[in-house]
């Protein structure tokens, strides 16, 4: 892993490879440029102003800020929150009270108005009353964290010296103390976070920077220890983001991961004028693009790994904050077109950037590096009914995955007919269990069988495998990326590659498998999908029909194999996925190499034909 790239800081001091931009010694005192007074944490006073006269001349703005404050009229009555857990999670309610801090404060600030700013101070004073935030999961904690310092630090002129004391020592016995252990390695509260490589690293950093920087001016240990520890501890997660932007949890949880990055190098940016390098990393100025392409033109995502079913693009506001950070229009761009149907959240109106007529050219195939690489295909940009296809490698192992390596997803016609079933429910026994044996793999959500993946020997890919894009063409008449998936069936084959080729025109593609067993094996080819299935008399053709749109899969080789038609239901306590098939492929026996050829085909409304090409190696591509 790229991350072994570093040690942990000793002090404040970061220890990285001479090559990484983030070899730098840190100040002495975290807090030797501390802004004392408040509000200093993600809106400041200034901004808020520049924001307020923007407004006066930019529609847009003035929408978002509405919105807002409609959320704030909403919350004025809302029901007190409670600690009640939902399996052995608080997250919801630590989200709630976020949510509602968010918007009551800013209310409160854009308007002046008391009863906004009185509704945030009873959410305060009623979390800090609980018993605890939750530290068995500490992500509950660390939302807590963050909601109770901003609203700590916005609303500090607002309240009255009892009220902020009762808060501030909530904070610090519910999260910054455990924080505080968490960090130093005496109670890690959940496997270690400070040296995870996933969401739970930024989420758990960010949400304590915060919290400890709110009351940095009357407790700076918990400032000066945190802020120091997390700078050293974040790398060990954001470093995922290169070499060029993907995330490897999947675009659903890049949205959470980047959100808390955004509010925590935000946050030591605002109190102590800088990120100490963080926002450096390499990929990280480039992450927004994988969320851009990764929304097929049906505005699904490419939904690989723990993903929302049938997951959209939804709001990210922490696109308009890597527009404004990394001064990229693109971002800011995509980001407003999205919110065009949706409500606007306190964070599109804090890190808003103006919409540009003007934005960079997008590339119709594009490829991104990293440990879990992914790769997609379009036909045209801004065209609903356009062609996408994504196809990703990786390792399964990764957090949040599946079984899923050489997994792949199409759009056409405005449909996604090759789709990913997302996650499972979260709270059935073992769901994260992922040892090599673990209860995680019992279920068909995460198991290869569900996926749109080959099979060897009747079963699942190696929980341990690890796949890699071999050759990637891009700039082609018939872009193509190629993928090594030996490692996912170690006992079953000596080679399996995956390829993908866009065929000329871009209105129809090939994917392509190549196995060379190593003993007489059965195989199972397979895709999901919310079609109707209809399969021609000789097994070679089958038409999946949605909503009277058609498209085509040719059956190329071998020549022996036929599709067949199963059903993807399963049974309670798992999701039943109703109404969901499976077209599959599935030989007996194969003991020499073979190459199965398939071949997708949208019945495009202008008549076109998608020519049949002929089946060759793909070392030929």
């Amino acid at each position: 892993m790229k991350n072994s790239m570093f040690l942990l800081l000793l002090t404040v001091q970061l220890s990285l490879p001479a090559q990484h931009p983030l070899l730098r010694r840190a100040p002495q005192a975290v807090l030797s440029h501390f802004k004392a007074d408040h509000p200093r944490l993600i809106l400041t006073d200034d901004r808020l102003n520049e924001l307020k006269v923007l407004s006066k001349s930019d529609t847009l703005l003035q929408r978002y800020i509405n919105d807002v404050i409609t959320a704030a009229n909403r919350y004025l009555e809302a029901t007190p929150l409670e600690h009640t857990l939902i399996g052995p999670r608080l997250l919801h309610v630590s989200r709630a009270c976020r949510a509602r801090i968010y918007a009551l404060g800013l209310a409160y600030r854009w308007t002046g108005e008391d009863r906004y700013a009185a509704a945030a101070k009873q959410n305060l004073l009623q979390v800090v009353s609980f018993m605890d935030w939750n530290t068995s999961h500490f992500l509950d904690v660390a939302e807590m964290s963050h909601a109770v310092g901003v609203g700590y630090d916005w609303l500090y002129a607002y309240l009255k010296p009892d009220e902020r004391l009762t808060i501030k020592e909530g904070l610090i016995k519910h999260a910054l103390e455990p924080g505080k252990n968490g960090l130093s390695g005496k109670d890690l509260g959940y496997n270690g976070w400070p040296k995870d490589e996933h969401n739970w690293n930024q989420v758990c950093n960010g949400g304590l920077i915060v919290g400890a920087l709110a009351i940095g001016e009357s407790d700076p240990e918990y400032a000066d220890f945190i802020v120091s520890k997390a700078v050293a501890s974040l790398p060990y997660a954001l470093l995922n983001y290169g070499p060029d932007g993907a995330w490897m949890e999947g675009p659903a949880y890049w949205n959470y991961a980047t959100m808390y990055t955004a509010y925590g190098l935000e946050a030591m940016r605002t109190a102590l004028g800088t990120d100490f390098g963080l926002s450096e990393i390499e990929g990280m100025a480039e992450t927004g693009y994988f969320m851009m392409y990764c929304e097929g033109p049906t505005g699904y995502m490419f939904n690989f790994a723990d993903s929302a079913e049938r997951n959209r693009m939804g709001s990210s506001p922490c696109m308009l904050w890597l527009a404004n950070r990394y001064g990229n229009e693109s971002f800011a761009n995509h980001e407003h077109a999205v919110m065009k149907s949706l409500e606007a959240t306190p964070e599109h109106v804090i890190w808003y950037y103006p919409p540009s007529l003007s934005d960079q050219p997008k590339e119709l195939v594009k490829y991104f590096d990293g440990d879990v690489e992914v790769m997609m295909f379009r036909s045209e940009w801004d065209n609903p009914n356009a062609l996408f296809f994504a196809i990703k490698a990786g390792y399964n192992a990764v957090n949040h995955g599946h079984l899923d390596l050489g997994n792949f997803e199409l759009d056409a016609l405005g449909e996604r007919w090759v789709r990913d079933l997302g996650s499972d429910y979260y709270n059935l026994p073992g769901y994260f269990d992922k040892r090599k044996r673990g209860e995680r793999w019992q279920y068909y959500r995460m198991l290869s069988d569900s996926h749109n993946v080959p099979m060897l020997g009747e079963r699942s890919q190696d929980v341990l495998g690890n796949a890699k894009f071999i050759k990637v063409k891009t700039m082609s008449e018939t872009p193509f990326g190629i993928i090594d998936l030996s490692t996912a069936y170690p006992a079953e084959s000596w080679q399996v590659t995956r390829g993908a080729l866009l065929l000329k025109g871009h209105q129809g593609i090939l994917i392509q498998d190549e196995i060379t067993p190593k003993h007489p094996t059965p195989l199972k080819w397979g895709i999901t999908t919310d079609a109707q299935i209809k399969i021609s008399e000789n097994g070679k053709l089958a038409m999946l029909n949605i909503k009277e749109k058609r498209l085509e899969v040719r059956l190329l080789s071998p020549e022996h194999a036929r599709f067949t038609q199963q059903s993807a239901v399963q049974l309670a306590p798992q999701k039943i996925n109703q109404g969901v098939r499976r077209l599959e492929i599935k030989l007996e026996e194969i003991n020499a190499e073979t190459t199965i050829s398939v071949l997708f085909a949208p019945l495009w409304a202008d008549g076109h034909q998608v020519k049949t090409p002929k089946v060759k190696s793909m070392q030929e591509w």
